[in-house]
């Protein structure tokens, strides 16, 4: 994504039951965390996203694992996105590690995908809302 806006930050603890039976974050875990930027972000330029008429649905996800990240610990999970075409725009996280003086400096992963807004009960695209365009980038 050549043009990309950081659109919402934040911080959450990995909890313990994150782990796998080797020790560090399952794999799956990390795009939940994603998952937990991306809504974050969504909920701030959209209102509250409540499964009714239209809202975003995620078409495609991949994450490049950087890292381990292992309990107890912080990370930053930084949402960026790209510009809006019709009904759709692409979204990319970086997940880093906290350290101990509260830096996060050190990509542990990173990671995106593209998101559509949808008519549910239609499983068409719609446009996006203008609350939601005017959060992202220009083209």
């Amino acid at each position: 994504m050549s043009n990309k806006k950081q659109v919402h930050t934040m911080r959450q603890a990995i909890r313990w039951g994150d782990m796998d039976a080797f020790g560090h974050v399952n794999n799956t875990v990390y795009f939940r965390y994603m998952e937990s930027g991306r809504i974050a972000f969504l909920e701030q330029a959209a209102g509250d996203l409540e499964i009714k008429g239209e809202g975003p649905v995620i078409v495609t996800a991949y994450c490049n694992f950087i890292r381990q990240l292992k309990y107890p610990g912080e990370i930053e999970i930084r949402t960026f996105a790209g510009p809006a075409g019709r009904s759709s725009f692409e979204v990319t996280h970086e997940i880093r590690m906290v350290d101990a003086d509260g830096n996060a400096d050190v990509v542990a992963a990173e990671g995106g995908g593209k998101v559509v807004w949808i008519d549910f009960a239609a499983e068409k695209s719609v446009p996006l809302p203008a609350r939601v365009r005017e959060m992202l980038p220009v083209g």
